[in-house]
């Protein structure tokens, strides 16, 4: 079966939702937190010269950046069709050049010719090195679009708060560029201590951040929900974190082979007035907001929030459906979405929180509803006398709905 056949077939079955496969990918400088329901036995399954898996990704057409080892469609997402002929795959990203706006409607189709998001669980036992994402104007040296990215800590994943829940952001005020330049040229000499320079906030599960591009960031040790553009660029500006060293490299990845050692350059993507805002938790902080009058949704047998609203390029809904209810949820735009809590029905599908999920297996947690499903609307059924069904959806730029 050819694959416009598998993706119009996928899109048949599920009436216009579309079931995907878990999609991991791992990190060669990270640990993991081994809080994403991957089996013990398999976050070290790809060798140990690839490193731990400690992230998944969600409704991605964007592949991993992970260097010369990156396996075949690492990162994008697979679309499932399963009959009585057995499994067949399709990545979203093959769909959605085939379908366009039979999936993410014709608005996204029409401007980007792309589904120009994905999130991912971020998962590491420890903070990252303190990295910033590329501006456009940047990150196009290289061919690639600049990345804001967004982060939601669902109390779901996060039982245990890994060796650091504290992310240090921007940079503190009263720093001069001169200072921070000097920590750049002083990464191959052991530890840089440019997060002497930040400032860090302690995390809380069940709120968030936005973080744009050209801001300085070392993301703590919860385990984060990250909508974000579709885009793998970043550099790492800090040299040394948890006893690790981290290699030179990275410093530079992100940059064009002919201005390699122009730290200059290095500087010049660090947006400074961003970085030393000193109101940095008021622009920046995101605790939920509901999307209507609350009352009004718990007489409809649910309620729902956005968590992640602050950039045009992604926003994000946490939705809870009530035990014994069935509601119909309506969305201006498509959207991918992960199944945080609870089992039921979406639509033709069931739907199941698994607590543990082997390398390669499938799952019925994971769905993306195309434009004109989720503009019909989305029935969902909570069989559970006890349990809410709570879902993470995720959206592309220039939400019609969100208006805040």
């Amino acid at each position: 079966m050819g694959l416009s056949s598998i993706a119009e077939k996928a899109l048949e079955q599920g009436k216009g939702i579309l079931r995907l496969a878990p999609t991991w990918v791992p990190r060669s400088f990270c640990v993991p937190g081994r809080r994403i329901k991957l089996h013990p036995d398999d976050y070290y399954i790809l060798g140990g010269e690839r490193g731990g898996i400690d992230e998944r990704w969600l409704s991605s057409t964007t592949p991993a950046e992970n260097g010369p080892l990156t396996g075949e469609n690492e990162g994008l997402s697979q679309i499932v069709l399963e009959d009585e002929s057995g499994v067949q795959k399709v990545t979203l990203r093959d769909a959605v050049e085939e379908l366009k706006g039979e999936i993410i409607g014709d608005r996204l189709w029409d401007q980007y010719k792309s589904w120009p998001m994905y999130s991912k669980f971020f998962d590491n036992m420890g903070p990252l090195p303190h990295h910033i994402h590329h501006r456009d104007e940047h990150a196009a040296m290289v061919g690639q679009n600049g990345k804001p990215e967004a982060y939601y800590f669902p109390p779901q994943l996060n039982n245990h708060g890994g060796d650091f829940p504290y992310t240090f952001i921007g940079i503190a005020p009263g720093t001069s560029k001169e200072q921070i330049k000097e920590c750049l040229m002083n990464f191959t000499k052991g530890d840089n201590k440019i997060t002497n320079y930040s400032q860090a906030f302690r995390l809380e599960p069940g709120t968030g951040w936005d973080v744009p591009p050209g801001m300085l960031h070392a993301p703590g040790s919860l385990c984060t929900y990250e909508p974000q553009k579709a885009s793998d660029i970043f550099a790492m500006y800090q040299s040394l974190v948890n006893e690790a060293v981290i290699p030179e490299e990275l410093l530079w990845k992100g940059t064009p082979p002919d201005r390699i050692g122009d730290y200059d350059l290095l500087m010049e993507v660090i947006d400074w007035d961003l970085n030393v805002n000193p109101n940095l938790m008021e622009k920046h902080f995101m605790r939920p907001k509901p999307v209507k009058g609350v009352a009004e949704m718990e007489a409809e047998g649910y309620s729902e929030n956005w968590i992640c609203y602050k950039n045009e390029a992604y926003s994000a809904k946490e939705l809870t459906v009530f035990p014994g209810q069935t509601v119909t949820i309506k969305d201006g735009g498509a959207y991918g979405m992960i199944v945080m809590q609870g089992h039921g029905k979406l639509g033709e599908w069931d739907i199941e929180t698994p607590a543990l999920i082997r390398y390669g297996q499938l799952t019925n947690d994971e769905f993306f509803v195309t434009e004109k499903a989720a503009v019909e609307g989305v029935v969902i059924s909570n069989p559970s006398k006890t349990d809410p069904i709570v879902i993470l959806k995720h959206f592309g730029p220039g939400n019609p709905d969100l208006v805040l």
